[in-house]
């Protein structure tokens, strides 16, 4: 197995100064999956600060990522506003009921005080755990949910969609009410001493319209970047599917880095908004990492830094969105070895006979990971 040569921390500098560097930074985004790493059951991570933490240092320490974050669900701040969520005894929570049954509800809800409401006191003491351990050597990061994702959840998925069209002023009440809460838990995370990242899986093109999202979420989620970026912190974002439709309003919302989901092209993103925003992405989660052989796994990670490498604001070889929970250790030491073997400065020679040395599968089995919200339970 290779070796790295610096610390995240190190190679993140010396990046940022256009030093020389061991590497690509590469994240597998492991999410719960650091769960089989330190060998405790998802469900602790509901109850325990210490469990949260202690997962992600030991799958830190196993692979040697260049992040590290405290991120569980999609739920909690919806739960902190009053919805229900389903806890299986080893897998990811979900959402069970929305916070708002009625319309006129959505007046009576207030934002989530992130020191005291549901879970999110248990994810705030875990950031004090990860930051004392791990912060001089490694991106620490507190996750949340951007507002227009987690309105949808205070309606219910299928409700909100229909209100979009029906009832504009309470999808915008919804949308400012959830954006409070973002604020309070983002200055929560800062406080701390670790940088938010944000996750928007309902902004997709794949379930809204670029028109609709233009109307109510980005005026939103740009509010809270703004809100990130004046307290001196980078904004990543992550967004599911397809988004090449708002690539630009990402660009204007004022994000550092934009991870995308592995349906996008990679190559057209990085030459239509490469030049602004740093690139994280896109090797396939379920049909590559999950379902392997390392080889494959291998291949992809060329494949990807190959389209993107010499993005000019900077490229993050990750995965398109957060691994199945029972990935095999194997795969993701097999992402992390091939960051390694590629090396920094990227030799394009050296991409093309690790993709020639394993041609593409003419088939990938399809890996459905289904939850009862019927979304993936992405983390970035």
């Amino acid at each position: 197995m290779l070796t790295d040569q610096m610390t995240p921390m190190e190679r993140g500098k010396a990046l940022a100064k256009g030093e020389s560097v061991d590497r690509l930074p590469c994240n597998p985004n492991v999410a719960n999956g650091v769960a089989r790493i330190y060998g405790c059951k998802i469900s602790e991570f509901n109850t325990s600060a210490k469990a949260i933490a202690n997962a992600q240092i030991a799958s830190y320490r196993r692979f040697g990522y260049d992040g590290v974050r405290v991120f569980t669900d999609l739920f909690p701040w919806a739960e902190a506003m009053g919805a229900t969520v389903s806890f299986p005894d080893d897998n990811t929570a979900d959402l069970a009921e929305p916070a708002v049954k009625e319309i006129s509800e959505i007046y009576n809800l207030e934002p989530a005080d992130p020191y005291k409401d549901g879970r999110l006191p248990v994810h705030i003491d875990a950031m004090k755990y990860l930051v004392d351990e791990l912060g001089d050597e490694v991106g620490c990061a507190g996750g949340l949910v951007g507002p227009f994702s987690n309105a949808f959840f205070l309606f219910g998925i299928e409700t909100f969609t229909k209100l979009i069209f029906k009832n504009p002023e309470a999808v915008h009440r919804a949308c400012e009410v959830s954006l409070e809460t973002c604020i309070r838990y983002a200055q929560a995370i800062i406080d701390q001493g670790l940088t938010p990242t944000i996750s928007e899986p309902l902004s997709s093109c794949t379930v809204v319209s670029p028109k609709h999202f233009r109307e109510f979420g980005a005026p939103y989620i740009k509010r809270l970047v703004a809100y990130i970026n004046t307290h001196g912190k980078p904004v990543t974002m992550h967004i599911c599917g397809k988004t090449d439709k708002i690539w630009e309003d990402i660009v204007d919302m004022g994000v550092a880095g934009f991870s995308v989901d592995n349906v996008v092209n990679l190559k057209q993103c990085k030459e239509q908004i490469g030049d602004r925003v740093k690139i994280l992405g896109h090797v396939d989660p379920s049909a590559i990492i999950y379902a392997g052989p390392p080889a494959e796994v291998r291949r992809a990670v060329a494949d990807c830094v190959q389209q993107a490498w010499d993005s000019p604001k900077g490229y993050v070889i990750m995965s398109g969105c957060s691994l199945p929970v029972e990935t095999p250790s194997a795969h993701i030491d097999a992402m992390m070895n091939a960051a390694r073997e590629i090396g920094y400065p990227v030799v394009p020679e050296k991409l093309d006979r690790m993709i020639a040395e394993t041609p593409e599968a003419s088939t990938q089995p399809e890996i459905i990971t289904p939850t009862a919200s019927g979304i993936c339970t992405c983390p970035h």
